[in-house]
C-alpha cells in the first residue's frame, strides 16, 4: 500500500518577496502532487504538507535553498492515506495568529527544553508546572499528566488567560508545550514580558516528545490539524475523529454515542429539536432587532411608486389617468404634483400633466424626503422550519407597503432579515391587529398552504375585546360583507350584493367596565370580517378608529405608537403543515388586555 510522508515544520526567519515565493511554491507543489498548507509571512514559514516521499524531499530541498532556512528541520511521520484534500499556499500577517505587538521569535524566544530533559525532570519528580498552551478541544484528546490547561478556544485568547494566572506562578519554573512548538515561540516571550521569570518551552512540542520519549508521563493522544485528527505516542494515527459540526475531537466511545451522526452532530453539540428551534429563533430575533434599530423608514429617502395607465385612459391626459387610478386624490392635487415635477416617466424624467398617455404605460410618482411614521418593530418569531415562518406580529405595524408606509412594514423588515429569501405572506392582519401570522419560505410551500385558506380549512381563533356585553354566551353573525372598499377603505354589511360571511363568537369574560372579552372564529375570510360583524351587531371592537359605536364610520388610519390599542388579536391558527402534512397549531400569547385566558 502506498505510503505518504507527512511533514510539519515552522521557522521564524525574515522573508521577503512573499508573492513571488507563494507563486513558485504553489506551482511546484501542484506539479509534485503535494497537498496541505504553507503559510508565509515576513516573520517566517509554517507548513503541514503530505505526499510521495521523493516529492516531499524536493519541496524540502527548495525551502532549504532560501536564505535562513538551510537548517530547516521538520517533523516527519507516515500515513497510508493522504490526510489533506488540497494544496494551499497563503500569505499571512503572522504564521501563528497571536495579535500581540512586539513579540518577535525570530529575534528572541524563551529557553528551549529538550524532550529527553523534560522526561528526566518528570522522572525525578522535579517541582515544575506543565502549562498546556493549546485550545480546549485539543487538550480534550490528551495532555501531560497534571498539566495546567489555559482554558482557551483560540490562541489569540492566550494573553488574557495568562493575566488570570496566580501571581505566585511568576516565581515558579514553568515548562510550556503545544503540538509542535510554534505557539510556545510566542507564548514564552509574552509570559516573560508579563513578569514570569522561569519560562521554558518544550523543544519540538508534543510530537517531538513522542518521537524521542514515547508516551511517558502523557495521557491520551495528541490532536493534529489534518484528517488524522489524533496520533498516539508512537506517532500512529488513532481511531479518533472530529465532529463536522462543532470540530470537537471524538474518541471511540464518543463515536458509539447515539447522538453522534457523521457530518451532523456529536454528544457535545447535539441538540434536541426544541433546543435547535430555540437557537434558531434566538439568532433570528437578533437579526430582527438589527433590522429595526433604527426603523428602516426613519431616515429621509425618496420613494417611488408606480402608476399604470388603464386601457380606458388611452388617448387621454396624464392627469385624467391619475385621477382614474387614484380617485380619492383631487384633480387639483394631481395637477400640482405634475407642476412640481414629481410625476416621472420610466427614464425618471418629469412629465407634464397635459401629456397624452397610452394604455399600459407606466409612470412613477416621486415622494421626496419621506420619513415614515413610527411603528412597533418588535416582531416575535414563534416557529421556523424549512417551509414555514410563524410570527407574533406587533401593532401598529402594516404588513405590506401602502399609504404612508413603504419601509416600516413587516414585509420590508423580513426581506432584510431573510435576504436573499423573500418570505411570502399566507394571509394578512390589519396594521393595528396583533398575533399569529403565517409565511411560507418558497413558492412551492405557498402553493401547498394557500389553498387551505381558500377552502376554509385553516382554523383561526381571535381574541377580541368589545364595547358592551352580548346577552348570549355563544352567538354567530352571517351578514354578507361588501366586496368593494368604501372611501376610507372600510367594508360594510351589504344584504343585497355582499359576499357570504360567517363568524362564530363565544363570551370568554365579562368585565366590570361594561366590556367583554370574546373568542371569534371567522369561518370565511372577508376583509375586516370580525370588526364589521361586531359593529353590525352593536358591539364594536375597543380601540377601533374605523367601526365606531352608533354604527358610524371613522377615519381609516394606522394607530400611533402611543395610541390605545385595537383590541383584536390573532390568537390561534391550525392547519395542515405543507411539509410533513400533519395538522399543527400555533398560538401567540395575548396582549395585556386579553391575558388570563385559559389555553
Amino acid at each position: 500500500m502506498k505510503t505518504f510522508s507527512n511533514i510539519a515544520a515552522y521557522k521564524f526567519v525574515p522573508l521577503s518577496d512573499l508573492k513571488g515565493r507563494r507563486a513558485r511554491l504553489l506551482a511546484m507543489c501542484q506539479e509534485w502532487g503535494l497537498k496541505g498548507s504553507i503559510l508565509l509571512s515576513t516573520e517566517g514559514i509554517n507548513l503541514f504538507v503530505a505526499g510521495a516521499p521523493e516529492k516531499v524531499d524536493l519541496l524540502l530541498a527548495e525551502l532549504r535553498s532560501w536564505p535562513g532556512l538551510a537548517d530547516f528541520a521538520v517533523k516527519l511521520s507516515a500515513s497510508e492515506e493522504q490526510p489533506f484534500n488540497r494544496m494551499l499556499v497563503r500569505i499571512k500577517k503572522e504564521i501563528i495568529a497571536f495579535g500581540v505587538e512586539g513579540i518577535e521569535p525570530g529575534s528572541r524566544t524563551s529557553p528551549k527544553l529538550a524532550a529527553r530533559a523534560l522526561k528526566q525532570w518528570l522522572d525525578e519528580g522535579r517541582a515544575v508546572t506543565l502549562l498546556d498552551t493549546r485550545n480546549d478541544y485539543e487538550v480534550k484528546l490528551g495532555t501531560f499528566k497534571n498539566a495546567l490547561p489555559m482554558g482557551i478556544g483560540h490562541f489569540r485568547d492566550f494573553p488574557a488567560a495568562v493575566r488570570k494566572l496566580p501571581a505566585e506562578m511568576k516565581e515558579q519554573p514553568i515548562v510550556m508545550f503545544c503540538t509542535g512548538g510554534i505557539r510556545c515561540e510566542k507564548a514564552g516571550p509574552f509570559m516573560e514580558r508579563e513578569g514570569f521569570k522561569n519560562i521554558f518551552q518544550l523543544d519540538g512540542g508534543i510530537l517531538k516528545y513522542f518521537e524521542e520519549c514515547g508516551g511517558a508521563h502523557y495521557e491520551g493522544e495528541c490532536f493534529v490539524f489534518d484528517q488524522r485528527v489524533g496520533v498516539d505516542p508512537s506517532l500512529q494515527e488513532t481511531e479518533s475523529t472530529q465532529c463536522f459540526q462543532c470540530l470537537t475531537p471524538l474518541n471511540e466511545a464518543e463515536q458509539q454515542d447515539s447522538r453522534y451522526v457523521a457530518g451532523q452532530s456529536c454528544p457535545h453539540c447535539f441538540k434536541t429539536a426544541a433546543e435547535q428551534m430555540a437557537l434558531t429563533i434566538a439568532r433570528r430575533q437578533e437579526a430582527i432587532q438589527r433590522a429595526v434599530t433604527p426603523l428602516p423608514g426613519s431616515a429621509p429617502y425618496d420613494n417611488y411608486r408606480p402608476v399604470n395607465v388603464p386601457e380606458e385612459c388611452d388617448g387621454g391626459t396624464l392627469v385624467d389617468a391619475l385621477c382614474r387610478v387614484v380617485r380619492h386624490v383631487p384633480r387639483a392635487d394631481w395637477e400640482a404634483e405634475c407642476a412640481r415635477g414629481l410625476i416621472l416617466n420610466q427614464e425618471r424624467e418629469p412629465v407634464a400633466g397635459t401629456q397624452i398617455v397610452r394604455g399600459g404605460e407606466r409612470y412613477v410618482h416621486k415622494f421626496p424626503n419621506v420619513v415614515e411614521p413610527a411603528v412597533n418593530g418588535q416582531v416575535e418569531v414563534l416557529h421556523e422550519d424549512e417551509a414555514l415562518i410563524v410570527l407574533n406580529k406587533p401593532a401598529p405595524l402594516p404588513m405590506h407597503a401602502g399609504g404612508r408606509f413603504n419601509r416600516n412594514t413587516l414585509q420590508y423588515i423580513l426581506n432584510k432579515v431573510y435576504h436573499p429569501e423573500r418570505p411570502r405572506q399566507a394571509h394578512r392582519l390589519d396594521a393595528n391587529t396583533t398575533g399569529v401570522v403565517l409565511l411560507t419560505r418558497t413558492r412551492h410551500f405557498a402553493s401547498k398552504l394557500q389553498p387551505q385558506f381558500a377552502r376554509g380549512q385553516v382554523e383561526k381563533i381571535y381574541l377580541v375585546r368589545v364595547q358592551g356585553q352580548p346577552a348570549q354566551e355563544s352567538f354567530s353573525c352571517d351578514a354578507p360583507i361588501s366586496a368593494q372598499p368604501g372611501e376610507v377603505g372600510s367594508r360594510e354589511v351589504d344584504m343585497e350584493a355582499g359576499l357570504a360571511s360567517r363568524t362564530d363568537f363565544r363570551v370568554v369574560r365579562r368585565n366590570e367596565d361594561g366590556t367583554a372579552l370574546l373568542e371569534a372564529r371567522p369561518l370565511t375570510g372577508r376583509t375586516n370580517q370580525i370588526r364589521v360583524h361586531l359593529w353590525h351587531l352593536g358591539f364594536p371592537v375597543c380601540g377601533d378608529a374605523v367601526y365606531l359605536p352608533g354604527n358610524k364610520l371613522g377615519v381609516m388610519q394606522t394607530l400611533g405608537i402611543g395610541d390605545a390599542p385595537l383590541c383584536l388579536h390573532s390568537w390561534r391558527v391550525a392547519f395542515v403543515h405543507p411539509l410533513h402534512r400533519k395538522r399543527v397549531e400555533f398560538m401567540a400569547p395575548p396582549p395585556a388586555w386579553g391575558r388570563d385566558v385559559e389555553s
